[in-house]
């Protein structure tokens, strides 16, 4: 979709952290988050939150039978959970990049101020995770 006033394209990012912003025409793509992104959306999408939250919940319930068990099923859940998170930031961080690195020409200032933003705004939520 072509905002006119804008000149900008609005798209969804693959990696599935919402829609980004970027200029029309060939040009370089600067990403723009959207203000639910930057409000402290959660990084991961609710139905793999769910599957996690499922996973420990059978871990917890399983505890009485199995105490062990349970605490290694635990274990695994937040292995997988900081892998995820990890995997979700790297690809944030390399979208990010893409944003304001470019071999063919410059950044302008405009795009480097948005990926400025951009890196701030990832950093602040999660360092409030």
């Amino acid at each position: 979709m072509t905002d006119a006033t804008t000149d900008r394209e609005t798209r969804h990012d693959p990696a599935g952290s919402g829609p980004t912003v970027a200029p029309t025409g060939g040009a370089a793509r600067a990403v723009v988050t959207t203000k639910s992104e930057r409000a402290g959306a959660p990084l991961l999408p609710d139905a793999e939150s769910d599957k996690y939250e499922l996973r420990l919940q059978h871990a917890v319930s399983g505890f009485v039978d199995g105490p062990r068990a349970a605490v290694e099923e635990a274990d695994q859940v937040v292995e997988a959970i900081v892998a995820r998170f990890a995997e979700t930031v790297r690809e944030r961080r390399r979208t990010l990049r893409t944003s304001w690195q470019d071999t063919e020409e410059k950044a302008d200032t405009e795009r480097l101020r948005l990926a400025l933003r951009d890196y701030r705004e990832l950093a602040e939520r999660l360092l409030h995770i």
